[in-house]
């Protein structure tokens, strides 16, 4: 046990740091208290002990008050922290919560460089089935993970029978949670039943294949995070979408990581089947409607116009009136643009129009209509159809500022489109700003 803490702490690049312990009084955190005890002045490593009280059980008192005895025997400061969680639903998921927060705030309070752990080579052993029953991917077979922010676990290749071997070598009491005894526990039925009726049938011990098979799937997965990090960085626009050209040439483990990636940032409820849903729209150039926050509204994904991207359901917006722009205009807030008419060309950062001697007044600022057309040397389109080809998102095209002169013609479409203009013989500009910029002169929009 000495010699697996000594290799971890160094490998977890701990050695002459600090670390709190989490100590419970159960096998596991106890074996974790004595085993670092025994090799901190090797290590030159501080070491300090938090046990916590959940409020869940009465004996739990005297549960903290025994782990701060075997503190005080190795000479190890000691905390005791009560929490107090409610019992109730989802009770393991926020008694996890309210114990990982505690230790976080603990060892930031005491400068410490990591809180430690004692999971085993067992609890990797359980926590990689009771994944896999529930259909989980790579991520999820990795199991426990070694190591992350502010937090380590040194005993992960070592199982508790090994761990009670060694307290039993150093005559070291410990506690058992009746909690881990409760078969209403997902965590019990699979260590009570599951595992020994796998080693039986197979022949030899299980877990520490088990928990090999969880150290590759990690070191994997760490990979294949990296590269689609890589990817997520090139496909990504600054708008938030997706290049589907780009995403559909990736190998399938990768092309799924960045979707998910996408899905999750959007908010989206993510499971197997929705999943397999957006990779065949990525595919074929479709649409899939997704979950997500009822307060927040449902999701579409969408992967047209060579983007793919989430996007809300469109709800019809009652129809804003056209924005009349006179040729005196200073401002003029119209779809949330600003616009004025001025006698010089705009500062860089603001877009702007040249208006010619025949300008028929007023000019009017619209959303688009249907039947809307834009006209050029080479005759007239549909706007629709521009603003496709432009790979305008359909969602963003109704807040599309469109300018028209008196009769109707279009002129501009800020950005996107200019009317031709043979040259300023008026000498007079449209400006415009876009929403959440502002003009020289004006306060921001």
């Amino acid at each position: 046990m000495c010699t697996t803490l000594r290799a971890a702490y160094r490998a977890l690049g701990l050695e002459g740091g600090s670390v709190l312990l989490a100590v419970s009084g159960g096998a596991d955190s106890c074996a974790l208290l004595v085993g670092t005890a025994l090799v901190r002045e090797a290590l030159r490593l501080q070491v300090e002990v938090a046990t916590l009280d959940h409020g869940l059980r009465p004996e739990a008192r005297r549960e903290v008050e025994s782990v701060a005895r075997l503190a005080a025997r190795w000479g190890l400061t000691c905390h005791v922290r009560h929490l107090g969680v409610p019992p109730g639903v989802a009770l393991e998921a926020r008694a996890r919560e309210a114990r990982y927060a505690a230790l976080e705030s603990l060892r930031q309070e005491r400068g410490l460089a990591a809180v430690a752990t004692a999971h085993t080579a067992s609890d990797q052993a359980e926590t990689v089935l009771m994944r896999l029953a529930r259909g989980s991917a790579l991520k999820g077979a990795a199991g426990i993970q070694e190591r992350r922010q502010g937090l380590v676990r040194p005993l992960l290749t070592r199982t508790r029978e090994e761990v009670e071997a060694f307290l039993a070598a150093h005559d070291i009491p410990f506690v058992t949670d009746p909690m881990n005894l409760d078969r209403a526990f997902l965590r019990t039925r699979i260590r009570q039943e599951v595992l020994p009726a796998l080693s039986a049938a197979v022949g030899y011990p299980v877990t520490p294949h088990l928990a090999a098979f969880a150290q590759g799937a990690a070191e994997d997965e760490a990979l294949l995070t990296t590269l689609a990090d890589g990817a997520w960085t090139r496909l990504r626009h600054p708008d938030g979408s997706l290049d589907v050209g780009g995403l559909r040439t990736l190998e399938r483990p990768l092309r799924r990581r960045v979707l998910v990636r996408l899905l999750t940032e959007a908010g989206a409820r993510i499971d197997g089947p929705s999943l397999a849903r957006v990779l065949e729209a990525v595919d074929t150039g479709g649409a899939v409607s997704l979950g997500g926050s009822s307060v927040r509204g449902g999701l579409h994904l969408r992967a047209m116009g060579g983007r793919v991207r989430c996007v809300r359901p469109e709800v019809p917006r009652p129809p804003e009136p056209p924005s009349r722009l006179e040729e005196g205009t200073a401002l003029q807030v119209a779809l949330g643009w600003g616009f004025r008419v001025e006698r010089e060309a705009p500062p860089r950062g603001v877009l702007g129009l040249p208006l010619g001697e025949g300008v028929a007044w007023p000019l009017w600022v619209r959303p688009r209509q249907k039947g809307d057309r834009i006209r050029g040397p080479a005759g007239s389109r549909k706007l629709q159809d521009f603003l496709v080809d432009r790979r305008v998102p359909r969602e963003a095209r109704d807040a599309l500022p469109v300018v028209t002169d008196a009769a109707g013609v279009l002129l501009w479409i800020p950005g996107l489109w200019n009317s031709p203009v043979s040259g300023v013989v008026g000498g007079r500009f449209l400006w415009a700003s876009p929403p959440g910029t502002s003009m020289p002169g004006v306060l921001p929009l």
